[in-house]
């Protein structure tokens, strides 16, 4: 016997209060399957979840009540958790997906400097003679470069660096 919740759409959730059951059906257009992975483990440690594909490109979330005999407030709090953290791992993983890029090329920066300096056989096979970077502004200058004088040592003879 499937009862409607008060504040949800209908056709989006069907309740069955005999069998502790809320039944929801989401487009995977939508909430991509990785999404939908994420929200129902959030919800795991409360109720019995299980993911079954019912239509292509429909995703059946069937939430089952470990209380024997929930009441109606209690499934619609569950329908609604599910719901917000559908949305939040959607979101989680469209960010994941536009900075991809950017975290790849971080983490190998990160692994190319742990695995220390270069070895003398690295040295000796770099081109040293390439211009290093392009400085239209001069930015890149040495202070004796830019000031046209050496620093010297605290007590070193004059004109002695």
């Amino acid at each position: 016997m499937s009862t409607p919740l008060a504040e949800i759409p209908q056709g989006l959730v069907e309740v069955d209060l005999h069998e502790a059951t809320a039944i929801v059906q989401v487009d995977d257009s939508l909430y991509p399957l990785p999404a939908i992975y994420g929200a129902a483990y959030v919800l795991i440690d409360r109720c019995f979840v299980l993911l079954d594909r019912p239509a292509p490109g429909r995703v059946r979330i069937t939430l089952a009540s470990k209380d024997p005999a929930p009441d109606p407030e209690a499934l619609r709090a569950l329908v609604g958790e599910l719901a917000n953290e559908l949305l939040a791992c959607a979101f989680r993983h469209q960010l994941a997906q536009d900075n991809r890029v950017l975290v790849e090329t971080v983490t190998m920066q990160a692994m190319a400097g742990a695995m220390g300096p270069p070895s003398l056989a690295d040295l000796a096979d770099f081109d040293f003679t390439d211009e290093a970077l392009d400085d239209p502004l001069g930015i890149a200058q040495s202070w004796e470069e830019k000031h046209g004088r050496t620093l010297s040592r605290p007590g070193a003879p004059e004109g002695e660096p």
